[in-house]
């Protein structure tokens, strides 16, 4: 891999901090961590970082009035790195080095943006090393997931309809809470790039409706795992965008997003299913009020389950039918009797469509591009929820009180 010669020009920076003040982002800006730096031939990185380039950008972005949520060092040097690596030991330092320089160019704010690493795959070692190294200089440690693989294989799609590959994405997440629990360090964790198949993933497959299968059992898992934020890769550009490239129309995983935005609290809940594999479960409290949604998502392309809720010591259990327990009416506030779903398939059943339909309306933005109202159904909350083959299903219910959601 060749490192070519690159400039952001400070117009162009301009740019684009207007249109993140008017579309209202949080940005986190990945700096150079192998500016003036010496690369050998077998990929290792010699010395320290100089961090003279990052100190002008920020510098100019606080005299200009921009603001900039966090600023990450590097990306995908960590371990053995992409093409490049560099030591934990080292990265560790230079992670110091830009704690320093925030607070010292941010001196007058009390408010001062996040400091990120590494930006880069997880390696055991390296980020055990690296996180005990770092302590207060690091407030949030990246990672990127791209656990499907490259983007040129053809069987992407059964990976992400097999229950067993998609269990197999725990384990980064679990091991990173692992490393930080026992460091004691108040770092948080974040997925800092994720977009499942790298080298732009796979045309009609991650940008297509199957993909939301990936991708949301994703979110779902990482916040189970305390993971703070999931950056995905990318809003648009390769084949995994949110948006269409060409046309900026959303993909599938846009309303995906949007939905699990809008109706998944941060307050996750823990969750169990009983029945068959191919269904995946989560739950947190809503977003929406103080009872909770419910995401189903079934991976089945032949089969309908039917699925009921209980809460048990404040366990959400999800059960097929032929295991329903009747929903504990004591939880049930008595105004409410109704829950509102939100079925998403694919059209024409076309699991590669690029259209999604939401409840059975094709989801279109109009000839302004304006997003089309996500409406729900109501259902009756003492019937089961219906997950139809290859479907996904927000549930939201307002009216069951769950005391960690009060």
């Amino acid at each position: 891999m060749g490192y070519t010669q690159g400039c952001l020009p400070l117009s162009r920076w301009d740019e684009l901090n207007t249109f993140f003040q008017n579309s209202r982002a949080k940005v986190i800006f990945g700096l150079n961590a192998l500016y003036q730096r010496e690369v050998k031939t077998n990929g290792a990185v010699i010395g320290p970082w100089n961090s003279s380039d990052a100190e002008a950008l920020m510098k100019y972005t606080v005299d200009k009035g921009f603001t900039i949520h966090g600023w990450e060092l590097g990306n995908e040097l960590s371990g053995r790195g992409i093409g490049a690596s560099i030591g934990a030991d080292q990265y560790a330092s230079d992670m110091v080095s830009l704690q320093n320089l925030v607070q010292k160019i941010y001196k007058a704010f009390e408010v001062k943006p996040l400091v990120l690493g590494p930006g880069g795959f997880f390696d055991a070692n390296w980020f055990n090393e690296f996180v005990n190294k770092s302590k207060d200089s690091l407030q949030v440690i990246t990672q990127h997931i791209y656990n499907l693989g490259p983007g040129v294989d053809n069987h992407l799609v059964e990976k992400i309809l097999n229950p067993s590959y998609l269990d197999g994405g725990s384990q980064p997440f679990r091991d990173v809470q692992n490393i930080l629990k026992k460091s004691k360090a108040s770092t948080v964790a974040w997925v800092g790039e994720a977009g499942g198949a790298y080298n732009s993933g796979h045309n009609h497959v991650t940008n297509s409706f199957v993909f939301s299968f990936w991708y949301l059992d994703q979110l779902g898992m990482a916040a189970s795992y305390d993971t703070k934020t999931y950056c995905r890769q990318t809003l648009i550009g390769g084949n995994y965008g949110l948006l269409n490239t060409d046309t900026y129309v959303p993909n599938p995983d846009y309303y995906s997003a949007l939905l699990w935005h809008r109706l998944m609290g941060r307050r996750v809940l823990s969750t169990s299913f009983q029945g068959t594999r191919m269904i995946r479960s989560y739950a947190h409290c809503s977003k929406r009020s103080n009872g909770m949604t419910i995401l189903l998502i079934n991976l089945d392309g032949i089969t309908k389950t039917e699925v009921g809720v209980t809460i048990e010591n404040e366990t959400i259990a999800v059960a097929s039918k032929r295991q329903i327990k009747q929903t504990h009416s004591s939880k049930l506030r008595n105004k409410e009797f109704t829950r509102e779903e939100y079925h998403l398939t694919a059209k024409d059943g076309n699991l590669n469509s690029h259209t999604v339909l939401l409840n059975g309306k094709e989801l279109t933005v109009n000839s302004t591009g304006i997003i089309p109202s996500l409406d729900p159904v109501e259902a009756n909350l003492r019937d089961p929820i219906t997950v139809a083959p290859y479907s996904i299903v927000f549930v939201h219910i307002p009216g069951i009180h769950i005391q960690a959601c009060t």
